[in-house]
């Protein structure tokens, strides 16, 4: 058996922990989805746990990748502090957001507030942990409910509380309490009962759970069940209700967070909000009374809030006087939805579909009129592999082709497009290094060709595509084109700096001239809100009178980090 740590004295701990938890979220998740019927039986509580410790596994990767190889490794505080941030921004729905505040409460204790890292924890660190997290997840929930995830964590906390030994035996109590209060919860929520099902956010603990025992003892719990063992009427036994039809057993799966009745409100609010203390708490207050499902996690001025409301604008709104809202999602739960019980009709799949990662709202408009499906890349948040795939899902197609638009997405595509492989659905990657070769592929995409010919033809325009974009430097920094200074003007062309000036406009100027020295028949200009307003009207004059029967065409990109995107066919 290979060695695992028996405290959590290192990051490495943490770093196994987060990966073993990913890795079982993922072998879990369509079982997590079938059993979703509450508060809301949309079937995405595995997907959204796993994008929220997919987050959270990424930000602590990033903290070992930033020490690079011979220097040593991150402390404990690092590693902790970096998991609850990645789950804090990452966090997913109703059970991810509360995932996210289990493992904040967790790293409050293993990292101590005052920064000073605990050397070596022992069981009783790891009890106090696990106390915290469950402790601080219910103080989070507007309105909590037994029966669900909050649940299961209070009973991993207390019989972690009983247990003695090492941060090998706490864990394995805290799993076997957390195991016996989930198959408990149809007992504490008459939804479950019906469906025949335990609490799918519960499930979805009891798995991280499980990684935690492994992580420190080398040995895989036993298998969780999604349904409870008989114990009662036939209609709630054991496996009498397939997971494809929890949802149409459960009449009132429409129940939310706070018990309300079925028939409730229609669309599912998320953002991450900066702000303090006390703004939070009149937000807390103004959302409750225009929803429910509220949770609020986070801390230190940065917070995740979700809730699900009538009133989506008035959600983002409340945010706004709070303090600044971002990476807003809102969900429409649709006609005849899980709120009402009602069952939506299949959807035919469509043959072929184009999924594309895309950097800003403007490319994302024009993206979604060509008929691709989208996924929003803000700057310094780039999507993650369970993203992508959902993306993939949502295109809701046969084959399709995917556009990563960005050379550092190669590999996050690649896992998505090996994900969806597995589920069935044909993919090809096309590595696509820009929007603007997303542009050039999209442009020659025919649904009506074979697969492999139109993916051809795709790959072919988007490789006969040169790309540039025009940054602004944010600290001195060596280049391929000399050293430049914080503030410079940088003009990249195929991800190399070309060109350091301090202007725009001549900066662009330049950069066009070097990429059409080589030829070109196309030039395409994305336009950033940050850019200079006659950038556009410039680099289009320059081309008419320099570059004959060469053409122009304008896109405006939005915020979408580079003030400006080149692409020349």
């Amino acid at each position: 058996m290979a060695q695992v740590p028996q405290t959590f004295s290192d990051a490495l701990a943490v770093r196994t922990w987060c990966g073993l938890a990913l890795r079982a979220l993922g072998r879990a998740r369509e079982e997590i989805d079938a059993i979703n019927v509450y508060p809301v039986a949309d079937g995405d509580t595995g997907t959204n746990l796993y994008l929220t410790v997919e987050s959270a596994a990424t930000a602590v990767e990033a903290v070992f990748a930033g020490y690079g190889t011979g220097s040593g490794e991150p402390s404990l505080a690092d590693a902790v502090r970096a998991m609850a941030h990645g789950a804090l921004i990452g966090a997913r729905g109703n059970s991810g957001t509360i995932l996210a505040q289990l493992l904040r409460g967790m790293a409050q204790v293993l990292a101590d507030d005052s920064g000073r890292q605990t050397p070596h924890l022992d069981g009783s660190g790891l009890r106090l942990a696990l106390r915290r997290a469950a402790d601080s997840a219910r103080q989070a929930v507007a309105h909590p409910v037994e029966g669900t995830v909050l649940t299961v964590a209070s009973a991993a906390a207390d019989a972690a509380e009983e247990a003695e030994g090492d941060c090998g035996a706490v864990a394995r109590a805290a799993y076997e309490g957390a195991r016996t209060a989930l198959a408990a919860t149809p007992g504490q929520l008459a939804v479950l009962a019906r469906a025949g099902v335990v609490d799918a956010g519960g499930r979805g603990l009891v798995a991280v759970l499980g990684a935690l025992v492994e992580a420190f003892t080398g040995e895989t719990p036993g298998a969780v069940p999604g349904r409870p063992a008989p114990t009662g009427p036939p209609d709630a036994a054991a496996g009498t209700v397939s997971g494809a039809h929890a949802r149409e057993a459960a009449p009132d799966a429409g129940l939310c967070a706070d018990g309300a009745e079925a028939g409730g409100p229609a669309f599912e609010v998320i953002y991450l909000l900066e702000a303090d203390d006390a703004a939070v708490a009149r937000l807390r207050a103004r959302l409750d009374a225009l929803g429910d499902s509220l949770v609020v996690v986070g801390g230190d001025g940065l917070w995740n809030v979700h809730v699900h409301v009538d009133d989506a604008g008035a959600a983002v709104e409340a945010g706004v006087e709070a303090g600044r809202p971002y990476r807003i999602r809102i969900t429409h739960f649709g006609l005849g939805d899980v709120h009402t019980g009602g069952e939506r009709p299949p959807r035919e799949r469509a043959q072929r579909a184009v999924v594309a990662v895309v950097p800003g709202e403007g490319l994302a408009g024009l993206y979604t009129e060509a008929g691709a499906t989208t996924v929003l890349a803000r700057p310094g948040e780039p999507p993650a592999s369970g993203e992508l795939v959902q993306a993939v899902r949502r295109a809701h197609a046969r084959e399709v082709v995917l556009l990563p638009n960005d050379a550092e997405l190669r590999h996050t595509a690649a896992a998505a497009a090996e994900q969806a492989r597995t589920e069935g659905i044909r993919v090809a990657l096309i590595p696509t290094r820009s929007a603007v070769q997303g542009i050039a592929a999209l442009a020659v995409h025919e649904p009506e060709r074979r697969f492999d010919e139109d993916v051809v033809q795709m790959t072919s325009a988007a490789g006969a595509t040169r790309y540039a974009e025009v940054v602004v430097a944010e600290r001195q920094s060596w280049t391929t084109a000399g050293i430049c200074q914080a503030g410079d003007v940088l003009g990249l062309i195929d991800g190399d700096v070309a060109v350091i000036g301090p202007d725009v406009i001549a900066t662009a100027a330049t950069v066009l001239d070097r990429m059409l020295q080589a030829g070109g028949e196309l030039v395409t200009l994305v336009v950033g809100d940050e850019a200079p307003k006659t950038v556009a009207g410039h680099l289009e004059s320059r081309v008419r009178e320099s570059y004959l029967a060469v053409d122009t065409v304008v896109y405006r990109g939005g915020r979408q980090g580079a003030l400006l995107l080149i692409g020349v066919e």
